[in-house]
Parts: C-alpha cells; sequence; structure tokens
C-alpha cells in the first residue's frame, strides 16, 4: 500500500505517542521524521508554552497552521502533529491532501499516564489533567476520525504492524515481528 505523496502524518492527543512511534517509523520506512512542534520552536526560538503564555492559544494556532502549510508541502517525510492540529478545518483538509494520516488513538486514562509528569504541555496545566484529557478526547475524538485514513492504537507493537503495509504492499506476507524494545 503506497502512501499519499510518500508522506504519513500522524495525529492524535498528547500522549498517544506522535513523536516518539514517529522516529521509529521514519527509521522503518526510510523517511524523514519532523516532529512539527518542535520546527515550530526551532523557528521562533521559544518554547510552545512560552508561545502560549504571549500569545494565547489563538496565537499558537495561527502559527501552528503556517508551520504545517510548510511542512505538509514536502515529500517523503513522517510528520508528528500537534495535538490540536486538527481544530481548524483548513489543517485537516491540508493533511488530508498531502499525506496518508494516522489518528494514533489512545484512550484518557492511557494518555494520562504517559504525561502526568509533562511540564511541556500547557493546555494539560490544571488542577485536573486527567479531567481536561477527558474534555480533549471528546472535543478531538470525531476530528481525528474524519481526518484519518486510518485510526491505529497507540501501543507500538500495533503501531509496527500496522506500518508493515506500507513497507511491504500489504498485511500477512510473512515480513518479521519487529521486536518490542520500548516506546
Amino acid at each position: 500500500m503506497p502512501l499519499h505523496r510518500g508522506n504519513l502524518f500522524l495525529i492524535g492527543l498528547p500522549g498517544a505517542g506522535k513523536s516518539t512511534l514517529g522516529r521509529q517509523l521514519a527509521r522503518r520506512l526510510s523517511k524523514r521524521f519532523v516532529d512539527a512542534d518542535h520546527e515550530l520552536e526551532r523557528r521562533l526560538g521559544v518554547s510552545i508554552p512560552t508561545i502560549f503564555e504571549i500569545e494565547g492559544e489563538s496565537g499558537f494556532r495561527d502559527r501552528e497552521e503556517a508551520t504545517l502549510a510548510e511542512l505538509a508541502a514536502q515529500t517523503d517525510i513522517v510528520l508528528s502533529t500537534g495535538g490540536g492540529v486538527v481544530l481548524r478545518p483548513a489543517n485537516r483538509a491540508r493533511l488530508k491532501e498531502h499525506g496518508t494520516v494516522v489518528y494514533l488513538h489512545a484512550e484518557p486514562a492511557t494518555l494520562y499516564a504517559r504525561v502526568r509528569h509533562s511540564r511541556n504541555r500547557p493546555l494539560l496545566q490544571t488542577a485536573d489533567p486527567l479531567g481536561r484529557l477527558a474534555e480533549l478526547y471528546a472535543q478531538r475524538d470525531a476530528l481525528y476520525r474524519e481526518t484519518a485514513d486510518h485510526v491505529v492504537g497507540s501501543e507500538r507493537g500495533e503501531v509496527m504492524r500496522f506500518a508493515r503495509m506500507f513497507e511491504t504492499g500489504g498485511p500477512g506476507d510473512g515480513t518479521a515481528e519487529p521486536s518490542d524494545d520500548g516506546g
């Protein structure tokens, strides 16, 4: 199964593994990995929490949209997007137009276990981050599903089984199972 324009775009909530699994997928598929959030920070020279603090969420989303427009136009990349990228219709359309979109799905409790100690996630810096993840899930799950070409559980083994479809042309062709060495 070929990737649309050679691109694989990963979407999902904070903690779904977009960056961690994206790096592994890029290596496995011999593609360049790009983390949209890191690229935005590099371009602006400040962290995402700082952008939120200075410009608010709306200002951040404007910058995110402009960065995505440039990144999505590239070819042969695995792109880890920010969790809220699907909030804007233009971003959803751009992702679908320029690549194969995969929603890395996980339930809020799983996400919370993964991100509970992170300080670089401004939307989760609340008294109840698990509750906030549940709110984000309720708000965004349908948008992720609408945008995605494929929905895959965010566990490493499931993602790597899915990746084999793009390496070999389809599932069940006898390709060896990858080792589960973390992620």
